[in-house]
């Protein structure tokens, strides 16, 4: 699939929206459980990622411009940021979902950038399907290992 070349300013400007709406939706997810990122986090980061992906896509410079390059440096970017919402309490190390949401959040604006709406918004519900659904079956199906742990850790 071809990266759709933006059309003007209003095609700009839609997808900076649709990506918004989308991280925003994230974002919501993320801020209701109080989780560190939450909207506004999603937001930037959704928002950042497609403004670089779809100037990257416009003829500034001739025909030099390489959007994968662009593309590149935005996953190194935000693996940084993903890197600051990890930290370790005692054994366990928290904050892994909410730093794979924040690099997914940056892959949907990618997308997005580019053009493709419906692969944007697809992924949207696939990522707040997992998010919902999968958290209560996670903990129904793995409540002992849970339940293990809070044991050793009243024994030692």
């Amino acid at each position: 699939m071809k990266p759709l070349p933006v059309s003007g300013d209003l095609d700009f400007a839609l997808r900076i929206v649709v990506t918004l709406i989308l991280a925003i939706a994230i974002g919501s997810e993320r801020e209701w459980h109080g989780h560190a990122a939450g909207i506004r986090t999603m937001a930037l980061v959704g928002v950042g990622a497609c403004i670089f992906t779809a100037v990257g896509l416009e003829p500034i410079f001739g025909n030099r411009t390489d959007p994968t390059r662009i593309a590149a440096q935005i996953v190194t970017g935000v693996g940084f940021l993903g890197a600051g919402a990890i930290f370790r309490q005692g054994v366990e190390v928290r904050g892994l979902t909410t730093a794979a949401s924040i690099w997914v959040v940056a892959a949907m604006g990618m997308v997005v950038g580019f053009g493709y709406f419906a692969i944007g918004i697809f992924t949207t519900v696939l990522v707040l399907a997992t998010l919902v659904a999968i958290r209560p079956l996670e903990r129904r199906l793995f409540h002992h290992r849970r339940a293990q742990h809070d044991e050793e850790e009243h024994f030692s």
